[in-house]
């Protein structure tokens, strides 16, 4: 899931050969592939209108809410409880960042039936940054280590990041672009922290 969204900032930014192997480095010399679920939508419609990727993006950001505030409850760090707390408000904040997105595209003062007034709601599993399934991933973290679950969320954030920059590059309306450069600016933060527990964790001592 990382290298996937590493292969995609390198591609933007110019890099002609660039590949992501499936599995991973597990899969490498026919190796089985395993560990945390993969993305399963790697990148939204290209044919998508703005308004319905703004909306997509809500839905993600809902859905990584949620891993976050419900995984905290399991990690047996306290410190990383924490943080995955702390990252549960952040991702309410790009909620509400978006929903102002949304009223910029549309125009509108409101929109109380946002995200289905672009996007409605149908039986599909909740996804979040990445295309994780949300179930799968908390199904995923129970019985794991702090540093496995970090990992994990490591790979999420990649992903966060590598998203919001592409929408900043489709986005048309200059207010739109600005904002979804600071959610960009934003996870790319979450992912300096992660990091940095992260190492805490695996450091001897």
């Amino acid at each position: 899931m990382r290298s996937r969204a590493a292969a995609s900032i390198l591609a933007r930014a110019g890099f002609r050969e660039v590949y992501s192997m499936e599995g991973g480095i597990r899969a490498w010399k026919g190796l089985a592939a395993s560990g945390a679920p993969e993305a399963g939508m790697a990148h939204f419609p290209p044919d998508s209108p703005p308004s319905k990727l703004t909306a997509l993006a809500w839905l993600l950001e809902k859905g990584t809410q949620k891993f976050y505030g419900e995984a905290a409850s399991g990690l047996q760090d306290s410190g990383a409880a924490r943080l995955f707390a702390e990252l549960a408000a952040a991702e309410e904040r790009h909620k509400g960042t978006l929903y102002r997105i949304h009223l910029e595209i549309a125009g509108a003062a409101d929109d109380p039936q946002f995200p289905e007034s672009v996007f409605p709601a149908s039986a599909a599993p909740e996804y979040m940054e990445g295309g994780v399934e949300v179930a799968k991933a908390l199904e995923w973290t129970r019985g794991k280590s702090p540093a496995e679950v970090l990992e994990f969320a490591l790979a999420l954030e990649v992903n966060a990041y590598d998203l919001h920059l592409k929408m900043e590059q489709r986005m048309a309306d200059p207010r739109a672009k600005k904002m979804f450069a600071r959610i960009a600016d934003e996870e790319k933060e979450h992912l300096h922290r992660l990091q940095e527990h992260f190492i805490r964790v695996m450091t001897p001592g």
